[in-house]
């Protein structure tokens, strides 16, 4: 049976590459990217499902959570606009990825059907970021245990969740963060000596997605060349 496969985040990088992994085998998918809606809204979530819902004939198989954002919050900031930038990156990366799961497990229980979630989170979540990036590693930490938590809720309905933590990978957020702090340093702390291709990621969430066995639910697995082990 072909499965059908939501996929948010999906313009670039890794949502892109692992839109690509997922279309070489029996599937049929919906890519999202930020032209389907802003994140930062909290209708998006249930809007964008409805209409994916639709466009894949009623059944959703899988939930792929890779839309986020990335953006810098100096602890300097004026306090209002620190706490905006603070809940917009919440909202974004934990809130909306929460009500898409949410949508998801009642989407299988009313079905009475399987189903697998697969969220993109960051090895921030585990070694924390930068200083102006506390709501970004705290956001991914969230996700993390979201996922253990649907994924001790769930087993024995055959709703599976599995979280993947890439370190710098090669996509236009990391370049820019490179560079600003100075791309040799960072290099020097990744002992494989190089960031992740959004390939390596993608083949990760597609394995997740397709063909992980139902015993890893709740696996939280690392792609970011040794620089954080765990």
């Amino acid at each position: 049976m072909t499965t059908h496969i939501l996929i948010t985040g999906a313009s670039r990088g890794i949502g892109a590459a692992t839109a690509d992994a997922l279309m070489a085998h029996d599937t049929k998918i919906v890519a999202l990217s930020s032209a389907d809606g802003d994140f930062a809204d909290p209708a998006t979530p249930g809007r964008v499902w409805s209409e994916s819902l639709g466009r894949l004939g009623g059944r959703i198989d899988v939930l792929v959570n890779n839309a986020g954002v990335f953006e810098a919050n100096p602890v300097d900031a004026e306090g209002a606009e620190w706490l905006g930038s603070w809940n917009r990156t919440m909202q974004v990366n934990l809130t909306a990825s929460a009500q898409l799961c949410r949508l998801a497990v009642l989407h299988w229980q009313e079905r009475k059907s399987e189903g697998r979630i697969v969220n993109i989170a960051s090895r921030a979540a585990h070694r924390g970021d930068s200083p102006a990036h506390w709501h970004y590693a705290a956001s991914k930490a969230g996700m993390i245990a979201m996922t253990k938590t649907i994924a001790r809720a769930y087993a024995k309905e055959g709703i599976y969740a599995f979280a993947i933590c890439p370190g710098f990978t090669m996509t236009g957020m990391a370049e820019e963060y490179l560079e600003s702090r100075g791309g040799d340093k960072l290099l020097a702390d990744i002992p494989l000596g190089r960031v992740a291709m959004p390939e390596e990621v993608a083949e990760m969430a597609r394995w997740c997605a397709l063909d992980a066995p139902a015993s890893m639910t709740g696996a939280v697995l690392d792609v970011n060349g040794a620089s954080y082990v765990r």
